[in-house]
């Protein structure tokens, strides 16, 4: 800490900044100067112009040296750097004598290269840079010492009496501050080094390390009791006697490719879709594993970790059920016939009591032999409670509750069927694939393909392409909240349609036809602002036409969808500021001076009693400015 001393000594006046060990002697030739000097907190200096010290903002005064040590004040257009290398406080030193304010560090840790300057290296002797700064865009860490600045206004400062370094600092805005560097050692030392011996070096290995690669001498950890969420589900492979994880292989990179090592977490319901490419699918139909049903179910499921320990327990295992019939891959001719593209495990679980029951259910499909083709699979797992009845939740999975959340599904209804709006999905070669993506509710979404009509007839290529669009069976209502339920109707929107005109063109041959689909939806936030819940407003489809020859087979017709939601949430008025004191007096809090001053007949009762009241007041307040 420093403080501000006034030395009112003839013929001039000088503040300092005086250090906490630095003396403060007698001035010859000032009588009024003593040692034990009063701290002012407010100072005003009132000299002629003659008598006043001239100072410069780049340049300070010599000290003597009955003030300690001084350093020479330097003007830097630069704010002062926070991690700059402290200086010891140096004697005095004549004015134009500067220091470097960036000296070396002993030890340079980010010199690497040798004979070479190594970049933002501040310490770096191969550089040869007196000012480092001035080149480098900043100082690596480890290249200056770290130490603390404490800065005031320098038009307050006349001489510095500080054993730490001093600068004066001119920052962006032009503002002078005169800055003090206090070096603390405790910001540039590590603490002492431990001695390690053969005594203490495992005591000292066993209090600051960690867990180690190796497993040493300690003991395996058993396996848990039973399954957690998330936990990966145990198989066993009784051919091979081998435990294994249930894998749920998932697509990684651009192409989507499929990645076996993705494990399945217990408690956790998800669907995952890669893609396989084939060189040689001639050779690869019947010998790679993927394309079997079998690879998906030759196995048995722990039904807790603690299995592990008793592999020969069945009690403890859980076999994979068909739910579905298959057929082993076979190729005939040129066709790869009965080919994995879909593999639904369902597991039923009973909480600590772990997994009690696992099926499994396929879609295959046959693919042409050709190079480079590929093939999509999906992978879902879903978990329920054992012994649950699907059929008591008709309604299926939410989308919020009640209201939506962003990225859920948008919820529909076709007749008392409810199921998800879907948007147009192409395949690799951009036609239009029988598999569509699912509109997520908050999330504005484009997609296109191309469609080759199956008929050339225009009220059945109009019926093939509307149905492409929005997709089979045809959305009629939205659902107003995620939790909407089929039964109850009010909890549903009609969807708006505009269809196409077929009004346009003298044109006998034509068939108008629609080629884009755009899906509004307005929604808004509604009920308490700290927990708003969003719900659908309307939904509306509005298609775009055009004009196609009619009986034109083999014609490719470009589609579009686009999904725009829109809120129209309505902001509440702000909530009024909080009520403001009204400070009030007593009513008759200025009597007194109101008789004083009235001429009333109560001024020539008492004309004493306000005067006597008036000079009390007067008193106190000269009283408490003397204090």
């Amino acid at each position: 800490m420093t403080s501000m001393r006034l030395l009112l000594c003839a013929p001039r006046t000088l503040l300092e900044i005086q250090g906490p060990a630095a003396p403060t002697p007698l001035q010859p030739g000032c009588p009024m100067c003593t040692p034990q000097l009063h701290l002012l907190t407010v100072l005003v200096l009132m000299l002629p112009d003659a008598a006043r010290p001239q100072t410069s903002p780049t340049q300070a005064l010599p000290a003597s040296s009955a003030l300690g040590p001084v350093t020479p004040e330097e003007a830097t257009a630069t704010p002062p750097d926070w991690s700059e290398d402290p200086t010891p406080g140096t004697p005095s030193m004549p004015e134009n004598v500067t220091t470097d304010p960036f000296p070396a560090l002993p030890i340079c840790v980010c010199d690497l290269t040798p004979g070479t300057c190594d970049l933002n290296c501040c310490c770096d002797k191969d550089c040869d840079l007196p000012h480092p700064r001035t080149v480098f865009s900043f100082c690596l860490p480890g290249s200056v010492r770290s130490s603390s600045w404490v800065c005031v206004d320098n038009s307050l400062i006349f001489r510095s009496n500080s054993p730490f370094p001093s600068r004066v600092f001119t920052d962006s805005g032009g503002i002078t501050q005169f800055c003090v560097r206090v070096n603390n050692s405790k910001l540039n030392y590590f603490q002492k080094l431990q001695t390690v011996n053969a005594t203490n070096f495992q005591t000292l290995a066993a209090e600051f390390g960690g867990q180690s690669f190796t497993s040493g001498t300690s003991e395996t950890q058993p396996p848990l009791p039973f399954y957690r969420a998330g936990h990966p589900i145990l198989t066993y492979y009784p051919s091979w006697s081998v435990v294994s994880s249930l894998k749920q292989p998932a697509a990684v990179g651009a192409g989507g490719l499929c990645v076996e090592s993705n494990p399945a977490g217990f408690l956790e319901s998800k669907s995952t879709t890669c893609t396989r490419f084939f060189r040689d699918l001639a050779s690869s139909c019947t010998s790679e594993p993927a394309l079997d049903a079998a690879t998906y179910y030759n196995f048995t499921v722990l039904k807790v970790p603690r299995g592990m320990t008793d592999l020969q327990n069945t009690k403890l295992r859980v076999p994979v059920t068909l739910a579905s019939q298959t057929s082993p891959p076979l190729l005939a001719g040129n066709t790869c016939q009965n080919a994995v593209s879909q593999v639904i495990y369902e597991i039923e679980t009973n909480g600590t009591s772990g997994i009690q029951k696992v099926s499994v259910s396929f879609r295959q499909t046959n693919l042409t032999v050709k190079p480079g083709v590929s093939l999509q699979q999906d992978f879902i797992i879903h978990f329920k409670a054992f012994g649950q009845r699907m059929d008591a939740f008709p309604t299926g999975p939410r989308s919020g509750n009640p209201g939506y959340l962003i990225g859920k599904p948008l919820l529909v209804l076709t007749g008392d069927f409810r199921h998800s709006m879907t948007l147009l999905q192409s395949q690799g070669n951009g036609m239009c694939s029988v598999k569509r993506h699912e509109i997520q509710f908050g999330v504005n979404t484009v997609s296109g393909c191309k469609l080759r009509p199956k008929e050339a007839n225009c009220s059945h290529l109009q019926k093939e392409i509307y149905q492409a669009l929005h997709g089979h069976p045809r959305p009629e209502h939205v659902a107003i909240f995620g939790n909407a339920d089929p039964a109850q109707r009010g909890g549903w929107s009609r969807i708006l349609s505009r269809n196409c005109s077929v009004s346009a063109v003298n044109c006998t041959s034509c068939c108008f036809i629609p080629v884009s689909l755009e899906i509004q939806v307005l929604w808004a936030y509604i009920g308490l602002q700290s927990n708003p819940q969003a719900h659908v407003a309307g939904a509306q489809f509005l298609y775009q036409c055009r004009s196609v020859r009619e009986n034109q087979s083999g014609t490719e017709v470009s589609l579009t969808t686009l999904v725009s939601f829109v809120d129209i949430t309505q902001k509440p008025e702000p909530p009024r500021d909080q009520p403001r004191t009204d400070w009030k007096l007593p009513f008759d809090f200025f009597f007194p001076f109101k008789v004083a001053l009235s001429r009333g007949t109560s001024v020539q009762k008492g004309p004493a009693a306000p005067a006597l009241i008036l000079c009390v007041f007067l008193l106190g307040l000269l009283n408490s400015q003397t204090m």
